[in-house]
């Protein structure tokens, strides 16, 4: 049975080096304040099943602000203190698995939260850490006095998880001898912590340029999570010739008359094939089969839909949807619309709901009013996969 886990989010302190003139977990953030982006991150995780947050004894009334499914408890002067208050709370009904995570970082990934659980499975305790991998010094009135070896250091990050009965009885039993995290009152109790990947991204607003940095990072996202969705507009024509049928959208449909072109003249497949390659910026039917190369005449048209297919299917794209009009007095289209569809949705994978085919006449005016050809116009769809 999967064990109950429960997220303990610190909020207690005063928090006043970011600038403000408010602690940072109430300042705003993109829209929203740093702690309900904090709490965010664990309610809309699948694995989270409880969420605490520790909060100074003057802002308790704020609470409400973070949404009916979180409990707020007072907090104490220090962050063990405060610590110890959540998971006494906690300890009223406890939940097999707690995670201590920074009120002030917001915008832990979900992987990190993840992998800390995950690494529960087999250890007492999980924290995310970053290695390090700058040079380090030691320094006095603004000059370098010496260096540090920086082999086995690693930044620490939160949420640190831990069983909970295990991590509770190690706070009681430090009682209130500070400690720098959790995993130093972990240890100090013999238990096992695993260092899992952090995340750069997962940065603890300290200072004022810390906002500015999160929010770009937040911005970033926003334009990363926009799905890259393409429409691409084909258009084509082919003039009548000698011929007792025409080929379109790769069904044969008998005429008095053939199209000509140097393959097979499918005004309509051409028109969706240029649409995808519109799509994907990369050129027409003439720059990727060439008129001039003999190897082409006559080509069945399904040959250049595949290609573009294809193409897309390399870009990392699905074609989602296309339509194509049929502009022409004659044939009639209507009685073969069922089967072009089918039959162009065949070649590109698509349900024929996704195939769109359509016929107009242009009212007996131009050339196509005159019966001297066909054209047509389309579009295709293509989204990133």
């Amino acid at each position: 049975m999967t064990q109950p886990i429960a997220a303990l989010i610190v909020a207690a302190g005063r928090g006043l080096r970011a600038g403000g003139g408010i602690p940072k977990q109430w300042r705003t953030l993109a829209g929203k304040t740093v702690l309900y982006r904090t709490v965010e991150a664990f309610r809309s995780h699948p694995r989270v099943d409880r969420i605490v947050v520790v909060l100074h004894p003057d802002e308790i009334d704020r609470g409400a602000e973070l949404g009916p499914d979180v409990l707020c408890v007072p907090g104490a002067a220090s962050r063990d203190g405060s610590v110890r208050a959540g998971l006494e709370a906690l300890a009223a009904d406890p939940p097999g698995i707690v995670l201590i995570h920074d009120g002030a970082r917001p915008l832990v990934p979900a992987r990190v939260i993840t992998d800390v659980i995950t690494a529960l499975h087999t250890h007492d305790g999980a924290a995310p850490a970053l290695e390090v991998i700058d040079a380090l010094w030691t320094g006095a009135d603004g000059l370098v006095t010496g260096v540090r070896d920086r082999s086995g250091l690693w930044r620490a990050q939160t949420p640190q998880g831990f069983r909970f009965a295990a991590i509770h009885a190690a706070h009681r039993a430090r009682g209130d001898r500070p400690a720098a995290d959790d995993v130093e009152v972990a240890r100090e109790a013999g238990l096992s912590v695993a260092i899992v990947p952090g995340d750069e991204r997962n940065l603890k607003i300290t200072r004022a340029e810390d906002f500015a940095r999160a929010a770009e990072m937040l911005q970033e996202d926003n334009v990363s999570s926009i799905p890259d969705i393409r429409t691409g507009i084909g258009y084509d024509v082919h003039r009548f010739g000698d011929g007792d049928h025409v080929i379109l959208c790769g069904v044969r449909v008998p005429h008095g008359r053939g199209l000509q072109g140097h393959s097979d003249a499918d005004v309509g497949m051409h028109t969706i094939t240029d649409a995808i390659y519109g799509a994907l910026a990369r050129g027409d039917i003439g720059q990727h089969f060439p008129p001039s190369d003999p190897q082409w005449k006559g080509a069945a048209s399904e040959v250049f839909l595949k290609h573009a297919c294809a193409l897309a299917r390399e870009m990392g794209f699905v074609v989602t949807h296309v339509d194509v009009t049929l502009v022409c007095e004659y044939p009639k289209i209507g009685p073969h619309v069922p089967a072009m569809q089918a039959e162009m949705g065949r070649l590109m994978g698509l349900d024929i709901d996704r195939v769109s085919v359509k016929a107009t006449t242009s009212e007996r005016l131009g050339f196509t009013g005159r019966e001297e050809g066909i054209a047509a116009v389309g579009t295709a769809t293509l989204v990133k996969a």
